[in-house]
């Protein structure tokens, strides 16, 4: 079952509007899309550094209202340095 959920929405390069939302199951961070709002949701298996900026921009806020710990953060960020070493998080 997931712990938490986190949406938004953003435009690719070129041009489509996307709905993004991510499913925090244990310690694995599921992303999915869609593109209109009845469409169904599509697992994204690579996701974009953009998305991994962006859950950790909502995870952080998250933490102040207590829906996360301060650990959830650190293991974030230890993804995305996983995944993309050259972006410095």
């Amino acid at each position: 079952m997931a712990k938490a959920e986190i949406s938004w929405k953003r435009v690719t390069e070129d041009g489509t509007k996307l709905q993004v939302y991510v499913q925090h199951v244990s310690r694995e961070w599921r992303f999915y899309h869609r593109a209109k709002r009845f469409d169904s949701w599509q697992p994204v298996p690579e996701p974009p550094l953009e998305d991994w900026l962006e859950l950790l921009d909502a995870v952080q806020r998250l933490i102040t209202r207590r829906r996360y710990q301060p650990s959830d953060e650190e293991h974030l960020r230890r993804r995305i340095r996983e995944r993309f070493p050259a972006a410095g998080v």
